[in-house]
């Protein structure tokens, strides 16, 4: 009887302590998060006060867009907490079919795909953010109006995920 009493007590001290070690590991993934999307906002911030204009910006910008857009989505998928631990979201799965995208991000999630508030439109945001990425980061110089429509598309995910 004794001993069937130490079992139980000794679970429950496992799992006490994977508990504290969840929440201790999710606070270490926020304040990642956090660091990175303070960087992002400083290259968009530094990039819109510049007198050269967003053109001198370019490269960075385009691989701070896509950073920060990648790091909301999984942020806004954390603060549901429905993102699978360990996981991590390819930018890249994003220059893909709409149906292949959510197909990737289903394999991500504890959930239905389809329960998550405002998916199709988040997901949408994020492809856009991710069109010409490679040209813009890669190629030849784009306008002032394109850099400026990936920075006014960042936003609006982080105002629609409220991140």
């Amino acid at each position: 009887m004794h001993k069937d009493r130490w079992l139980k007590l000794e679970k429950l001290i496992k799992t006490d302590d994977l508990i504290k070690l969840r929440k201790v590991n999710q606070k270490m993934k926020r304040e990642k998060h956090e660091k990175i999307m303070a960087e992002v906002w400083d290259e968009v911030n530094t990039a819109l006060s510049d007198k050269r204009g967003l053109i001198a910006h370019q490269s960075r910008l385009a691989f701070s867009v896509s950073l920060g857009a990648v790091n909301i989505l999984e942020i806004y998928l954390h603060n549901l907490n429905v993102l699978k631990e360990g996981v991590k979201i390819d930018h890249k799965w994003f220059k893909r079919k709409m149906e292949t995208v959510f197909e990737h991000l289903q394999n991500q999630i504890t959930s239905p795909i389809i329960s998550i508030q405002r998916i199709e439109e988040i997901v949408d945001i994020v492809r856009k953010i991710e069109e010409k990425r490679d040209d813009l980061a890669y190629g030849s110089s784009a306008t002032e109006e394109v850099l400026q429509e990936k920075i006014n598309l960042l936003f609006k995910l982080k105002e629609i995920t409220k991140c």
